[in-house]
């Protein structure tokens, strides 16, 4: 059945310190619960282009892994950012706006230029790989503030051009994403910027819990899918996003809920570390991998009470399995729909077809003729030239949800 897919080596671990019959304490609820997910899903669903993201299908796939179901939350059809972060970085901006005029700004006000006279003195600063920065100079561009964006050595010219076509200044610096993310904290700090990280590594956590907020409405979208999943399938980075979804799980549904499985690349595997670990793992010296976007070598602390008390299990892929993962989703096999899916947001199905034909981590991860596993694909084609170059042909025009 699988004999046609390419097969790749895939390093599984379980978390043994998982407790989601444990309801979420006070300290983190002052980071996540569920009514800040409810105010950001009010907020951003008010902004102009706003529908939630599909759930797709695959069916073919589905029958040639030996499962029930198969379906990728498409975030690559988000606004036209076409990445989960839009989420994020733009909803953090938002409400530290509001914060810094201690008055509560409408989004529809900030874009009129309600506000100006205060918000153009506002500078907003971040480190990114491509898709968290575009989505911060997006939100200060479209609430009157401005922006500056680091970006490490590794970043591609393109991510370069998408995230400064939001009329951000870009500072492009040594090393790796890790460095940039210290850079850009000690910039602001010197500068007096707001920062607005996707990882509180060495800063306040204020501004990540806020990015991870606004990345919760990824599952409000999906609450109501019937019947429920089994498995949940999310790639890591510093692990904001698989907080968010840990932590919608761990409350809303506690014990019951849905298998998590976090993915990430070999190259950059801090969250496979700190899990088989107990706690946060040693930042890795180098990160550089092929899903630029999950090239981080420090888990964010914000994120990780989240990641350690509600996943499951953590995957570690090759660079070539996202490559290989990314051509099978575009070439839409078996009657399934074809799908534009990035590097980073390849990743999902690469383990899951990389975990299916494997017995072990097959067996270890429960999936079989009634798993009905839902996929996180958290970009399309964000880098046009390395989709092009992978895939064999230009990526088509992004399709509204």
């Amino acid at each position: 059945m699988t004999a046609d897919l390419p097969r790749h080596p895939v390093r599984h671990v379980r978390n043994a310190y998982v407790d989601r019959a444990r309801p979420p304490g006070a300290a983190e609820r002052a980071i996540m619960d569920l009514a800040a997910f409810e105010r950001a899903h009010r907020e951003i669903a008010s902004w102009p282009g706003y529908a939630p993201t599909p759930l797709v299908a695959l069916p073919g796939l589905a029958r040639r892994l030996g499962l029930g179901a198969v379906m990728v939350k498409d975030e690559g059809r988000r606004f036209h950012l076409e990445s989960f972060t839009a989420l994020g970085g733009a909803y953090a901006v938002k409400r530290l706006i509001e914060e810094r005029l201690a008055a509560s700004a409408s989004a529809a006000d900030l874009r009129d230029g309600r506000w100006r006279a205060a918000t153009q003195n506002l500078v907003f600063a971040t480190a990114t790989d491509g898709n968290h920065g575009r989505s911060v100079a997006w939100g200060a561009r479209m609430f009157g503030a401005r922006s500056v964006v680091f970006i490490h050595e590794n970043v591609s010219a393109e991510r370069e051009a998408a995230i400064a076509a939001f009329g951000a200044e870009m500072r492009r610096v040594p090393g790796d994403y890790d460095n940039s993310v210290r850079i850009a904290a000690e910039e602001a700090a010197k500068n007096g910027w707001i920062i607005v990280a996707d990882s509180s590594v060495g800063i306040d956590a204020h501004a990540p819990s806020l990015v991870m907020q606004g990345y919760g409405v990824t599952m409000a979208e999906i609450d109501a899918v019937e019947p429920a999943p089994t498995h949940v399938f999310v790639p890591a980075g510093v692990g904001g996003l698989a907080a968010a979804v840990a932590a919608h799980l761990w409350e809303a549904k506690g014990a019951e809920s849905p298998r998590l499985v976090v993915v990430e690349p070999i190259r950059a595997d801090c969250v496979f570390r700190s899990i088989a670990a107990g706690e946060i793992a040693a930042p890795l010296a180098e990160s550089d991998t092929f899903m630029a976007c999950l090239a981080a070598g420090e888990v964010s602390p914000a994120a990780w009470p989240f990641l350690r008390a509600a996943v499951d299990d953590v995957l570690a892929l090759p660079d070539a399995a996202a490559a290989d993962a990314m051509r099978l989703l575009a070439a839409g096999r078996d009657g399934d729909p074809p799908i534009v899916a990035g590097e980073s947001g390849a990743a999902t199905t690469a383990a899951l077809v990389a975990a299916s034909q494997d017995a072990d981590v097959r067996a270890a991860l429960g999936l079989g003729p009634a798993s009905r596993v839902v996929l996180f694909s958290t970009e399309g084609a964000t880098d046009p030239a390395v989709w092009r170059e992978t895939v064999g042909r230009a990526p088509p025009p992004v399709q509204a949800p």
